[in-house]
């Protein structure tokens, strides 16, 4: 198939998701086209089966913002033609499958049908899609996609609930490459980040008001007061800096890293003893199945899909959002026990195989399968 990807760009999980799904995609023989403003982060190569066109948005003194949807809109339109793209698979309902939309209905007019799979993957329903000013387009799109996946019931339920979908909707979860997984850091490069005694905490995010960075900043400090440790920060974001202000409040900024974006996550989380995901809500984790496929054990809140990925007592605990003593307790609990961490541990890699890619990527195919199946048929009628 000649599948056309649409994404972020960017550090954020929808993007890592259809950036890996590209690539898997490509060496079972696929043509992938990814359609965006900028190279996604995590495509490193491009050869015959992986392309890449930018989506370039002319600044006309016009327009106080530039209308990103039309030129993605023409530039789908283009590639299609050009490529002969069969389906076009687009991350994150706005404005990502209302500009699918849109091409479709102007290669319409030279009778090109290009059927549409549109991902949620979580903001784009429960945080900007559920706004007024965009909830009408944010159904009209989902409603006029040829197929729907959301990467966890959690958000499938939260869909249904907050917007009047007709469409069907399949749960195609988030997943993870293991083969990537596999380290061979040596301890010398451990002791970069902390000495033998301290154990290490780790979160990754966009460091976004919904992660609940403070809550992870005390979590740690009463970590800390209970035995030797270190904690990894890594991501950027408008909470990073109240959280180092945050730090110097409680003395503890010695112990706290910022790393920023960084492309050596899986060097970071293969020191790691702990990861902390207290979020607000989470569509599902992603960040937390990455550590869990380094046989890192989550803490987190229980909200959303995450108890999809993260099981209670076995790849580590779950609290209800805003319960900083008993996550800090569960955390505690953990890490002054070697035995018990070390089974928590070995859980967590067992817990990450049911994501793996090999195990998803081929439902994906199926979906494309039966979409352009179903509009073959349609199109016969």
């Amino acid at each position: 198939m000649k599948i056309g990807i649409v994404c972020y760009p960017t550090f954020g999980g929808s993007g890592v998701v259809a950036t890996e799904l590209g690539l898997e995609l490509s060496k079972r023989g696929h043509t992938i086209h990814f359609i965006t403003y900028n190279q996604p982060v995590r495509l490193e190569l491009l050869g015959n089966n992986i392309h890449y066109h930018e989506v370039n948005v002319p600044e006309y003194p016009l327009f106080h913002y530039q209308p990103y949807e039309l030129a993605l809109s023409s530039k789908l339109v283009d590639m299609v033609k050009l490529h002969g793209i069969e389906i076009l698979h687009v991350h994150y309902a706005i404005p990502h499958a209302y500009a699918a939309y849109m091409a479709q209905k102007m290669l319409r007019e030279e009778d090109i049908y290009v059927p549409i799979v549109t991902t949620l993957h979580g903001t784009d329903i429960t945080l900007v899609g559920n706004h007024p000013f965009y909830k009408p387009a944010v159904t009209f799109s989902i409603n006029k996609s040829d197929a729907v996946t959301a990467v966890s019931q959690s958000l499938k339920d939260d869909t249904l609930r907050l917007f009047d979908i007709k469409q069907e909707i399949d749960v195609v979860t988030n997943f993870i490459d293991l083969k990537k997984f596999k380290h061979d850091y040596t301890d010398c490069q451990r002791a970069m980040m902390a000495s033998d005694n301290e154990k290490i905490i780790t979160h990754i995010s966009n460091f976004r008001e919904v992660k609940r960075i403070p809550d992870i900043i005390n979590i740690f400090n009463n970590i800390q007061k209970e035995l030797p440790a270190k904690l990894m920060m890594v991501g950027e974001g408008p909470e990073r800096e109240p959280a180092e202000r945050l730090c110097r409040k409680l003395g503890i900024s010695d112990k706290v890293v910022f790393f920023g974006n960084s492309n050596e996550i899986d060097r970071i989380l293969c020191f790691s003893d702990l990861f902390l995901l207290p979020s607000e809500t989470e569509s599902f984790g992603l960040s937390a199945l990455e550590a869990m496929a380094s046989g890192v054990p989550v803490v987190s809140s229980n909200t959303g899909g995450i108890p999809e990925v993260n099981t209670e007592g076995f790849s580590g605990y779950l609290s209800n959002v805003g319960a900083i003593e008993e996550m800090s307790k569960n955390a505690i609990k953990l890490l002054k026990d070697d035995k018990l961490l070390a089974q928590f541990k070995k859980n967590a890699k067992a817990q990450a195989k049911k994501f793996d890619i090999q195990n998803i990527v081929p439902q994906y195919e199926k979906v494309y399968e039966k979409t352009l199946k179903t509009c073959l048929f349609t199109q016969k009628l």
